[in-house]
């Protein structure tokens, strides 16, 4: 059986939840790995300088992927909150509402996603 709508709904916003939390991951590796570089003034093999440089081009592609991640959480918490009166069953129903919430715990303090504890 085909999963429902809101079934689809909860497992991508699920999805991008899990993307997002791996993105701030990533984020404080590369923060990590970029302050290490700078404390670590040896230079043994000659290729620090190109090392650092990498790192910080990947720290800053990284931190412009979240900001459309978030956007396109936003719209997706709304789209499910949209559909909560199509739950097919309570469990459906109360599956929306876990995920919902841990959406909005994981914006709260977020200006893009509105929302406001």
């Amino acid at each position: 059986m085909a999963p429902s709508q809101i079934q689809v709904a909860i497992s991508s916003l699920q999805r991008l939840l899990n993307e997002e939390n791996s993105y701030y991951k990533e984020q404080e590796q590369q923060e990590s790995r970029i302050a290490k570089l700078e404390k670590d003034k040896t230079d043994a093999d000659g290729n620090r300088e190109f090392t650092l440089r990498q790192e910080r081009q990947a720290l800053e592609e990284t931190k412009k992927v979240i900001p459309t991640l978030r956007e396109r959480i936003t719209s997706a918490r709304e789209k499910l909150e949209n559909m909560l009166d199509t739950a097919g069953n309570d469990e459906e129903r109360e599956t929306a509402v876990q995920v919902l919430k841990a959406a909005k715990e994981q914006q709260k303090d977020d200006p893009v996603a509105g929302v406001s504890t």
